[in-house]
């Protein structure tokens, strides 16, 4: 248990031990999962945890009670990460009344079978805790559609659910002002990318609705408490929502025997040689998806090479396709190339990806047989330096 101001508490949770969020994406460094307690003349509990650390979630609850018993739980997202522990915690607390949103109280009567005890709101409703006052703002597909956010007028602090959050386990300090905070910035970009990237337009009504708020500090389900980054944050989630990648390619191929990745070097060589500083390339069948899609959020340029396969794409070059596309990233300069021994499809159905996203396509696409030449060399160079161009 940690204060954030006089009368606000994290009593959130370290998950070390779970390799894979959503049972898709890497934790290599964990994650937390947060949840805050605000201890006023009535005392409001806002979202729990994964029901794995119900032990360890109830006792820092009661601590921070100090022999109260919480009179409302804010649930501001039921994903089960953040709403596991509600039915133990209505157990332990029968007169709790749970705050939500109708969307809210459908998911936790087919999740936990909970349809008493509620207390619904809508847009701008208001709780009056005594000193504190909360008011709610719906952000429908930010990024589950019952997904709100509770602002506390008094201390200007936003209990945001899942948005600003970040992949990473809290080692010791809980608010940015007590921690380097370096490593959270890639892993913010990365868990916008794999969780709530599809769904931009969502994000900026949302931050619309933000923009009307003195925010001071940030509250969210994931990572740190934001205090002297709060900008920092939204301005990201303003950028990534607008799918504004800086300049830089991110190159992604897949090669069975190396040659295809020849290729990407030369493709890659020709990109620096055309003033790119910021190139991530990565070998599919080695890198997770998961890190391949965080530079496709922050980069403008993108850049596929694929074998033909069994007349298909390279299998992990369709699979990341796939989630590219499940996505909907927007407004990226695209280049591919391929190469086949006897009978080449890959480049004909990275060029259909290519019209289904509606990218800009920059240079000839490149297609080699066999193995690396000088006229295919010259030609991935030339795509290089088109894509490079197109910048």
């Amino acid at each position: 248990m940690k204060k954030i101001t006089d009368d606000i508490y994290y009593v959130g949770v370290n998950d070390r031990r779970k390799a894979l969020f959503e049972n898709i994406w890497p934790l290599p460094h964990g994650v937390s999962y947060n949840s805050f307690l605000i201890a006023d003349e009535k005392t409001a509990l806002i979202d729990t945890v994964d029901i794995c650390y119900s032990d360890i979630f109830f006792g820092r609850v009661k601590e921070a009670l100090n022999g109260r018993a919480p009179d409302y739980l804010i649930v501001n997202h039921m994903e089960p990460d953040h709403s596991g522990s509600i039915r133990l915690l209505r157990q332990l607390y029968p007169d709790l009344r749970i705050v939500g949103n109708r969307q809210t109280f459908g998911m936790l009567a087919g999740y936990y079978g909970i349809r008493d005890g509620l207390y619904e709101v809508k847009e701008k409703d208001t709780l009056d805790l005594g000193r504190h006052r909360l008011t709610f703002y719906m952000a429908p597909m930010v990024h589950w559609p019952e997904v709100m956010m509770a602002y506390d007028e008094t201390d200007r602090t936003l209990f945001s659910a899942d948005a600003f959050g970040t992949y990473g386990t809290l080692d010791g300090g809980v608010t940015d002002t007590e921690m380097n905070v370096e490593a959270f910035w890639e892993e913010m970009i990365r868990y916008y990318a794999n969780i709530v990237g599809k769904y931009g337009n969502p994000v900026r009504k949302t931050l619309d609705k933000l923009q009307t708020l003195d925010i001071r500090t940030i509250c969210s389900t994931h990572g740190p408490v934001w205090r002297e980054h709060c900008d920092r944050a939204i301005g990201l989630y303003d950028r990534m929502s607008r799918y504004e990648g800086k300049k830089g390619v991110t190159i992604a191929y897949g090669s069975m025997y190396g040659h295809t990745e020849l290729m990407a070097e030369a493709i890659a060589g020709a990109l620096s040689d055309n003033g790119v500083r910021e190139i991530a390339m990565y070998d599919a069948s080695k890198t997770h998806a998961s890190y391949i899609l965080k530079d496709v959020f922050k980069y403008n340029g993108l850049i596929i090479g694929s074998p033909t396969y069994s007349g298909q794409l390279f299998p992990e070059i369709d699979a990341l396709l796939n989630k590219i596309e499940i996505c909907e990233v927007k407004n990226r300069v695209f280049g591919y190339f391929g190469a086949f021994t006897w009978a080449g499809t890959a480049v004909k159905r990275l060029a259909a990806f290519a019209d289904s996203m509606g990218w800009q396509t920059a240079g000839e696409p490149v297609e080699q047989k066999h193995a690396m030449n000088a006229d295919t060399y010259d030609k991935c160079r030339a795509l290089g330096k088109a894509v490079a161009e197109s910048l």
